[in-house]
């Protein structure tokens, strides 16, 4: 499983900046006016060899013009189920707050390693001030700069250190692995109850029911999956929580447990901004895509064209990726659920293919000479070479061109639109690399 290490702390006191320093991005938005986190704020860090994701709960907090004290004991209390290890932000700069202490009490109930990070201590002065954070009942503080770096390689370190290791039963690597993932009460736990005909996981009317990640081995079709439903069983004093929040938070394992993600969306409600965070986690993952339009039963004109306008308004919100395949279906009724699997399994195997360097230089070099990259600078660009990259996660093509440096971005959509045409690819993210001949 991967591992997730979310950073908590009350508005402004530089989550955001932190989280793009430790995911060495520029994703979250960063302002002196608490509440401004809005959107991707779910990043990967390497350090040392090791990976893990890094999520910064700051932009769930709603109502951004009155942040209640509730919404952030919401967003704790949620990652530190979800996370392996909690960063407690703290400031400095003002010292201990009532919304500190409140956090505090939170993070000493948990059982989850939480790691206490004094924020903006920028001289001397002010790590002596950081002792004050001993009376929060956390340990040690541990004193950083989120805006100028310093002190985050020392926590880095600690926070690897504090990552657990791998243990129990993992399924087995060479068996696919679909993740059935979506926003509360679209339907997920229905839809698996369909495919294995039993009511393994807990259905009920409840958003956010669900608790952990189920692997179920599965045979369909004459072929062998896992099945990963966000599932399990949530205690009912928990339903409260911020459900944007958790929603993403909850799909951010599976995602990156799986190869196919099954993403659901409600047929009654349309695309609305959670399915988006969901499918730019899936995104930034390359993990292949089949997205499920359920609850048509529910439809009252379901004509071909109520069909193609929603088709086309699902490409339309997620794009520049249109190459997907979308199912309309009913796990209730049990539509056209079988058609997901197949297309699942269709869209696992487009992931594996592998095309022989001969015939992609065959297909690929008489296209390029017909449409060559444009010239720069009076330069002209050659591409004279291309192969796909042998044992990659997703497909992998190189071009070899003489100027690499001024192949830009449309072109190389270009040319993956091209091999799409030509080798079916659907569903799955490819990689485009240009390099130097």
């Amino acid at each position: 499983m991967a591992n997730l290490v979310a950073i908590v702390g009350r508005p402004n006191v530089g989550k955001s900046t932190l989280f793009n320093r430790l995911t060495q991005t520029r994703h979250a938005i960063v302002s002196d006016e608490s509440g401004t986190t809005r959107d991707r704020q779910y990043g990967k860090c390497e350090w040392t060899g090791h990976e893990f994701s890094v999520v910064d709960t700051g932009g769930w907090v709603v109502n951004s013009d009155d942040i209640f004290e509730e919404e952030i004991r919401k967003q704790v209390t949620v990652a530190t189920e979800e996370a392996d290890v909690i960063l407690f932000l703290v400031d400095t700069g003002t010292g201990i707050t009532d919304l500190d202490e409140a956090v505090a009490g939170i993070l000493r109930r948990t059982k989850k390693k939480v790691i206490l990070v004094a924020n903006k201590t920028d001289n001397n002065d002010q790590v002596f001030q950081a002792a004050e954070f001993y009376a929060l009942g956390l340990g040690d503080p541990h004193c950083i700069s989120s805006a100028t770096g310093s002190g985050t390689g020392d926590l880095l370190d600690l926070v690897v250190e504090s990552l657990p290791k791998e243990s129990g039963e993992q399924p087995d690597q060479d068996i696919p692995r679909f993740a059935v993932v979506g926003r509360p009460n679209v339907g997920k736990s229905s839809l698996v109850n369909a495919f294995i005909g039993e009511d393994r996981h807990i259905v009920t009317d409840i958003a956010g029911t669900t608790r952990d990640s189920i692997y179920t081995r599965y045979e369909k079709f004459g072929f062998d999956f896992y099945l990963v439903d966000t599932a399990g069983i949530r205690r009912k004093n928990k339903v409260t929580e911020d459900l944007e929040f958790y929603s993403v938070m909850r799909s951010i394992r599976s995602i990156e447990n799986a190869d196919v993600c099954i993403l659901m969306i409600d047929a009654t409600r349309g695309i609305e901004s959670q399915d988006l965070n969901i499918f730019q986690v899936i995104q930034r993952n390359m993990k292949s895509l089949v997205v499920v339009v359920n609850k048509w039963d529910l439809v009252p004109d379901k004509n071909q064209r109520v069909m193609d306008e929603f088709i086309n308004a699902i490409r339309y919100r997620m794009a520049p990726f249109s190459d997907f395949p979308i199912i309309f279906a009913s796990a209730l009724t049990k539509q056209r659920i079988f058609r997901v699997l197949e297309t699942a399994k269709d869209v696992y195997l487009a992931r594996t293919r592998r095309v022989t360097t001969a015939k992609l230089n065959e297909e690929m070099l008489p296209l390029i000479e017909a449409y060559p990259p444009p010239s720069i600078k009076g330069k002209y660009i050659k591409i004279k070479y291309c192969m796909q990259l042998p044992a990659t996660a997703v497909p992998s093509f190189v071009f070899y061109a003489n100027l690499p440096q001024y192949v830009k971005e449309p072109y190389r959509r270009f040319l993956e639109n091209k091999i799409r045409e030509r080798w079916d690819f659907t569903g799955t993210p490819i990689n485009i690399f240009i390099r130097q001949k």
